[in-house]
């Protein structure tokens, strides 16, 4: 045999067996998908859905694994350093994949080589809404309440870092008001407590907080969007209310880096098949939330334009995170 014909058949057979690989299913071992936050809020939940699915179709279980702390740092660090072999996945969020790295003096992992994109699986514009209590009922009566009594409202977010938290800052950035931060161990205990009357407001993900909004349970003031929800068609848009400002939130899974290619590309191929299937459609119709569904390589770029945006934001409002 030539050299040639041997490299040819060498290269065939690197071939076959990647095609091989990518076709079958993993060893039957559980796949762990790493939500970096607490249960009950949106990565968790898109998580599980996700994974519920993913699981059907990999023919093994696909476990969801709660890993909070440090605006999603530390699950992030957990997924950083664990083997590039498929069986461990992070939903990530925006504030890990792009903002953390301009918020934090140290990181454990350098968000911009930690991961291999797998896919966008949701994205959303964020909801600022209020208690009852507050009396205010449109965006310009709470700026003009804000400014009159700068620092007096109490507002929640998910955690330090978190896009509730940034998104908050930005538009206080913005409309040059004050109001007091405090920051949650994730989303849930947030909304409970603005549920409560404990706090006043939040900057939040249209699916955490739907169903209390439909129930009257809080106020909506304004979308941070260039349009209206589908789902709530009377809520302006904070340019309509008189605040120009946009601000969304996204999720999406990833790998550690150096996963190689045939996983990856398995690994999107089920995911992809799980957002779109017709039960996580269903399940998120009514929420706020757009699935997705890209390609690696579509997810890398949006990656990087947000990284570019999240960084002028931070730097322009000042934000830090000891």
């Amino acid at each position: 045999m030539t050299r040639r014909f041997a490299l040819a058949a060498v290269a065939a057979g690197v071939a076959l067996w990647a095609a091989s690989a990518a076709a079958q299913t993993y060893p039957n071992r559980p796949v762990r998908v790493i939500a970096p936050f607490p249960a009950g809020g949106l990565a968790d939940v898109l998580a599980r859905a996700v994974g519920d699915e993913m699981t059907k179709t990999l023919g093994q279980p696909v476990v969801v694994e709660n890993r909070a702390g440090a605006g999603g740092n530390v699950g992030a660090e957990v997924v950083a350093n664990s083997p590039p072999d498929g069986y461990t996945l992070m939903l990530a969020s925006a504030g890990i994949l792009s903002a953390n790295e301009f918020l934090y003096a140290k990181m454990a992992f350098d968000p911009a080589t930690a991961f291999a994109p797998v896919t966008l699986v949701a994205d959303m514009p964020v909801l600022l809404v209020v208690h009852p209590k507050t009396g205010v009922s449109n965006v310009r009566e709470f700026v003009t309440k804000v400014k009159a009594e700068p620092g007096k409202l109490n507002f929640g977010s998910p955690g330090n870092g978190t896009t509730g938290h940034l998104c908050q800052a930005g538009f206080l950035h913005a409309a040059t008001v004050r109001i007091t931060h405090i920051p949650y161990r994730g989303a849930a205990p947030a909304v409970q407590d603005l549920l409560g009357g404990q706090i006043d407001g939040l900057f939040e993900n249209p699916p955490i907080i739907m169903e209390h909004i439909k129930a009257g349970s809080i106020r909506p003031l304004g979308v941070a969007a260039k349009q209206r929800l589908a789902v709530l068609p009377d809520v302006p848009t904070m340019a309509e209310a008189g605040s120009p400002y946009e601000c969304s939130s996204w999720f999406g899974l990833v790998a550690p880096a150096k996963t190689p290619p045939e996983i990856l590309a398995r690994l999107n191929k089920e995911a992809v098949a799980a957002v779109r299937a017709p039960s996580t459609q269903q399940r998120f119709a009514t929420s706020g939330a757009r699935l997705v569904g890209d390609t690696p390589q579509e997810f890398q770029a949006f990656i990087a334009a947000e990284r570019q945006r999240w960084g002028t934001m931070i730097r322009a409002a000042g934000i830090k995170i000891d």
